[in-house]
């Protein structure tokens, strides 16, 4: 039983429409990550141009993929809002904020 060529096309369109979807959620994903990082950067005082400096970028690249796995995104959307109280004990690159906050200076 072989498959007939309207089978095939209807199969290389669902892969296709699969590979699409999962491209979109991984870019959506990665925006709102961004948007939680820049967020952050803002929240405890650091210029969000940081992100994009030459001076920080290894640094940066580590902070991007920690937050882009991070498991307590919830718990820092509603920090972010002010929903939470407390310092941000919670984020995976809260000593790195602090040192870059000591090293590079707040924003006034």
């Amino acid at each position: 039983m072989g498959m007939t060529s309207s089978q095939i096309i209807i199969a290389i369109l669902m892969l296709g429409a699969t590979i699409t979807l999962l491209v979109t959620v991984r870019k959506y994903m990665a925006a709102a990550s961004e948007r939680r990082m820049v967020s952050m950067l803002e929240s405890v005082g650091l210029d969000p141009a940081i992100a994009s400096s030459g001076d920080t970028e290894a640094i940066m690249k580590e902070v991007r993929q920690r937050c882009q796995t991070c498991a307590t995104e919830d718990v820092c959307e509603r920090w972010l809002v002010g929903d939470k109280r407390g310092d941000n004990v919670f984020c995976p690159n809260a000593k790195v904020f602090d040192a870059l906050r000591t090293t590079a200076g707040a924003v006034d």
